[in-house]
């Protein structure tokens, strides 16, 4: 007997199951997204109110319960949103590289790319307490540089476009001021030939980035230093010739007049004529 009793209520509670069962069928398919469509809009209603400790709580029951709805790729979009409207620009982005991973077909990959580009952006600090950009190590602004470059190669035509190019201009003067920075460093080293490939790597990987004509400038004065003066002639003239209304123009015009006149002649046009070549 104080076997059966335990074997009664099993049997019991296996009956009750199974009327409650009865009573209650599985969600159809339509009633399964009208739950997950449900469920998501009432988590979208406290984001909005930007309640952000009830609201993503809610959107990961989201993702969990209704796994196979589009509204679990929303509500893991708007997880990334929330952790982006909160400033947390790092977890943003790891967010939305998760969701391109997952769902590289789905159409919202272009929205979760552009966030992740601005991410990266808004993740470059200029603080009094911190040194200054172009001293730091600056791996997230190569990161950013690389990801609002792609972006606009493979969505020219994006409706923020002007945004973007504003963002790619913006890291490609911190990258190009970097090299202009390590370039300075390496001259008054005297390890001409490191400034020289810093400053060509700046004029080469970063052309957007407004920082050309200084380039070129501290490129002709270490040519100078190399005593390679007609590179530093022709580098100087290039300013005056590509960035005349640069403010770069007036001591690029400076260096080329200490070369002498002749030098400057010279660099405008090779003369064609017997003694051009002593």
């Amino acid at each position: 007997m104080p076997i059966l009793l335990p074997m009664a209520i099993v049997s019991a509670a296996l009956a009750l199951a199974g009327c409650g069962g009865s009573e209650r069928p599985a969600e159809s398919p339509l009633q399964y997204t009208e739950n997950a469509k449900r469920a998501y809009e009432q988590a979208l209603t406290e984001y909005f109110d930007r309640d952000w400790e009830d609201a993503v709580p809610m959107f990961e029951d989201v993702k969990r319960r209704y796994a196979y709805s589009r509204y679990a790729r929303l509500a893991q979009l708007r997880i990334a949103d929330a952790s982006y409207e909160q400033e947390n620009y790092a977890e943003a982005a790891t967010a939305y590289r998760g969701f391109v991973h997952d769902y590289p077909n789905d159409p919202e990959v272009v929205y979760a790319r552009y966030r992740i580009a601005k991410s990266l952006f808004n993740q470059r600090t200029d603080t009094l307490l911190l040194p200054p950009l172009e001293e730091r190590d600056l791996v997230t602004v190569e990161e950013a540089y690389q990801a609002i470059r792609g972006f606009i190669q493979d969505y020219p035509a994006y409706k923020k476009r002007p945004e973007l190019d504003y963002m790619h201009k913006v890291v490609a003067g911190l990258l190009a001021r970097h090299d202009l920075y390590v370039a300075r460093f390496y001259l008054l080293e005297d390890n001409f030939k490191a400034a020289v490939a810093r400053v060509e790597h700046a004029l080469k990987s970063f052309p957007s980035s407004g920082l050309e004509p200084e380039a070129l400038v501290l490129l002709g004065e270490t040519y100078l230093k190399m005593h390679e003066k007609q590179d530093a002639r022709e580098t100087f003239a290039r300013v005056l010739r590509d960035y005349p209304d640069s403010a770069f123009v007036v001591p690029a015009r400076g260096f080329l007049e200490r070369l002498g006149p002749a030098a400057a002649v010279r660099t405008a046009k090779p003369l064609a004529s017997p003694r051009a070549s002593f």
